[in-house]
């Protein structure tokens, strides 16, 4: 991986981690808000690097977004801001500024998402930035390209990229996701994208710009269904909880309560017949396979109902999960974390230490040389600004940097 900044020496004095991930000593500069931004950071954060999150005197807009709250903070902030450290500096402040672009010229990483151009009047802009700061990884987050000056929100995208078309039930209306989906998309690609120019930069030695922008991801993360219409001419539809491609590959109700029940291939429908007792369905030529199975799903559909009547959804999940076919029940996100933790995935972790430990998300990724780690809960407001100001303005580092 890239080397860090070499302005950064001192850097450990001031702002200390105490993990060893593979991006320790990267230096991310995160002038970003909300979602998208926030969470490539702190995806960058658990890996290690030391993130700066920069905000307004008025903070992060997800501060103000609640309830839900733990204590005082919203919750929706913790989620995407573990690990960093926090400074206050007002860009219209000539001082602050001054400190905004210092921060910028030391940074292994910038990471921003205001709206295209926005921060070019205050000489934070890429071209501005790698001025002096030429082997800089400049992420920069849009709603729709750099081009394109409109404003980016998750909902606004997920109508305008077709998801909403494909969510809801057939004759309905459509629906959002009961998450910001593509923020959070767009941030693993950003992540993804910062990961790919710091190798390039070990190598080279060479900077660069990323660009990301929320339309391209929800298209993207869209997989099968933009496929079929940019590769097969078909416009997808909304099926509600039916797969275009698959079936059964749904929720089905029991005797008691829906079970999601997902058939793959025919050795699974082979499964599913024999333990509901319909091992005559194997024979009928209008389910013998996956193509004529769609075809028919009208006649399957009442036959499986009928069959799973027989017993509740628990039941039937224990019965079908033993026999090895993939089925589940609807969770609530409290059973959903709960059933990670009775797995052995210990889904929760306490960030940060003493007076401030915030539980949260346990990071998906599990590396055996370099793991993640939590040592700093999501930052108040300004909590570390005395430290970073003194870094910036420290006449050891400036010393070194004229050398």
């Amino acid at each position: 991986m890239s080397a860090p900044h070499e302005d950064n020496r001192s850097i450990d004095q001031a702002l200390a981690r105490t993990g060893t991930g593979p991006l320790a000593g990267i230096v991310v500069a995160d002038f970003s808000r909300v979602l998208a931004g926030p969470y490539a950071t702190m995806m960058l954060a658990d890996l290690g690097a030391t993130v700066i999150k920069v905000e307004s005197p008025g903070g992060d807009d997800t501060r103000a977004w609640k309830p839900p709250i733990r204590e005082d903070d919203a919750t929706y902030y913790l989620s995407a801001n573990r690990n960093k450290f926090d400074v206050v500096l007002d860009f219209k402040d000539p001082d602050d500024l001054a400190l905004a672009h210092e921060l910028a010229r030391r940074a292994d990483v910038l990471v921003e998402n205001f709206k295209p151009g926005g921060l070019a009047k205050y000489g934070l802009d890429y071209d501005a930035v790698v001025q002096t700061n030429p082997a800089v990884i400049y992420a920069s987050v849009t709603g729709f390209g750099p081009q394109n000056p409109q404003p980016g929100y998750d909902l606004l995208v997920q109508g305008l990229s077709g998801f909403m078309s494909l969510t809801g039930e057939a004759d309905g209306k459509p629906y959002r996701a009961g998450v910001a989906i593509f923020d959070v998309i767009t941030g693993l690609h950003t992540t993804i994208g910062i990961l790919a120019a710091l190798r390039h930069r070990s190598q080279t030695g060479e900077g660069q710009k990323v660009d990301t922008n929320l339309l391209s991801s929800a298209l993207s993360g869209l997989a099968n269904q933009t496929s079929a219409y940019v590769a097969g001419g078909v416009v997808p539809h909304r099926m509600g909880n039916e797969h275009p491609s698959l079936y059964p590959y749904q929720p089905m109700p029991t005797g008691d309560g829906e079970l999601i029940v997902a058939v793959g291939n025919n050795r699974q429908f082979e499964i599913l017949c024999t333990v509901i007792d319909r091992r005559e369905l194997l024979d009928d030529p209008r389910f013998a396979h996956n193509a004529d199975r769609n075809h028919n799903r009208r006649e399957l559909e009442p036959l499986l109902i009928e069959a799973l009547s027989a017993k509740s959804a628990q039941e039937w999940f224990t019965l079908l999960s033993d026999a090895g076919l993939p089925c589940a029940p609807i969770n609530t996100i409290e059973q959903g974390v709960q059933l990670a933790a009775e797995l052995g995935l210990e889904p929760v972790v306490n960030a940060g230490s003493g007076d401030r430990v915030i539980p949260t998300v346990k990071n998906p990724i599990t590396l055996s040389a370099t793991p993640v780690s939590y040592d700093l809960a999501p930052p108040a407001l300004g909590a570390d600004s005395e430290a970073i100001r003194a870094w910036l303005q420290h006449p050891a580092d400036r010393q070194a940097e004229s050398q």
